[in-house]
């Protein structure tokens, strides 16, 4: 329960930006086996941009990687001192977990839950470099914070009263601390950059979209809603946008957007549109990206879908022909069945860093 609750709030923090994207190492250990299945006594796992990467369990005892780009992109001797690495952290855990229950006076009538997150985040720039936005290494214990790390400020902050003891005890170590901000600001921006470029590594992801044009009548004669329908895309940081001779759209041009929305084959989609003049000869573009896969594709509508004697020939033809309307219908059933996503394999990859800290006695 403390760790479905724990990984709520992960969620909430990463990629809260289409631009930014995030490297995360999640460390669970419960005091004994919960005997539920599916439920270890320790875990620990690597996420890309919210994707786990890696996997380790106390049952499994190897660390192994959960994306195809991962184990292609990593020799054998990584994985090998990853498991080492993981077995030395279950121990850690182990031996901290009963520190913790003294401390809180607590017996092994219950189970507790100590848990652990490490990791970056960065903003893609124009030039396609990552630079530092944030770090973030934290501690929470029966699913309260316990302490933190500020990068900035250089200290632990313990949140917690019963923290307060190893707050004082990492502040005091110099060396601890600046390998700390050096390891987020650094090293994790470092892997973070290897493993998106591992990931561009995976055709599927790097593969383009389905990208559709529309332009449907109103209810008025004088104007048209054009519509861009992208589908098949992974990433859900993919950008969607409209330009007026070069000018993005926005909702405050009438641009409505059915934001990222799942398809049933682990891909995504989603569909913008803006309601015009007819008489508008301006340029509609529709360009769909994804920066950290290269990803681009650029349509342009024909003027001549929106000109205003194309509107009228289609509104006579709407009025008193029933053949095209069944010819519509027919056209509208064929779409459909374009956007029909691509079924994706599985896929993932990344590498080993972890702070070695001190005992939190």
């Amino acid at each position: 329960m403390y760790s479905i609750a724990f990984f709520i709030l992960l969620g909430t923090q990463l990629l809260v930006n289409s631009e930014l994207h995030s490297l995360t190492y999640i460390y669970t250990a419960f005091s004994r086996p919960l005997g539920l299945e599916g439920f270890h006594e320790f875990t620990a796992m690597g996420l890309l941009d919210n994707k786990m990467i890696d996997y380790f369990d106390s049952d499994h005892q190897q660390k192994v990687p959960k994306q195809d780009w991962m184990q292609n992109n990593l020799r054998e001797d990584y994985w090998n001192k990853g498991t080492e690495s993981r077995k030395s952290k279950q121990q850690w855990f182990k031996v901290n977990i009963n520190i913790l229950m003294e401390r809180f006076r607590q017996n092994d009538s219950d189970i507790h839950v100590l848990q652990w997150m490490v990791g970056c985040k960065g903003k893609m720039q124009p030039d396609g470099k990552l630079t530092f936005i944030d770090g973030m290494n934290m501690y929470s214990y029966d699913g309260q914070d316990f302490l933190s790390f500020d990068h900035k400020a250089l200290v632990w902050v313990a949140p917690n009263a019963a923290a307060v003891e190893t707050k004082w005890k990492w502040d005091g170590v110099q060396v601890l601390k600046e390998y700390t901000k050096g390891y987020l600001e650094n090293e994790c921006m470092n892997w973070l950059t290897s493993f998106m470029d591992y990931r561009k590594s995976d055709s599927k992801l790097t593969s383009p979209p389905d990208v559709y044009l529309f332009a449907k009548s109103t209810k008025t004669d004088t104007s048209v809603r054009l519509t861009c329908f992208a589908t098949g895309f992974y990433s859900r940081d993919t950008i969607l946008q409209i330009r007026r001779n070069g000018i993005i759209l926005t909702a405050e041009d009438g641009l409505i957007t059915t934001g990222v929305l799942p398809n049933e084959d682990d891909t995504c989609q989603r569909r913008d549109s803006v309601e015009i003049l007819r008489s508008d000869m301006r340029t509609y573009t529709c360009e769909v990206i994804h920066r950290a896969t290269g990803v681009y594709v650029s349509k342009i509508w024909d003027p001549k879908v929106h000109s205003p004697s194309w509107g009228v020939f289609i509104a006579n033809i709407v009025r008193f022909t029933a053949v095209a309307l069944t010819m519509a219908a027919m056209l509208v059933v064929f779409c459909r069945r374009c956007t029909i996503a691509k079924p994706r394999p599985d896929q993932d990859p990344i590498p080993d860093h972890e702070l070695e800290v001190e005992d939190l006695l």
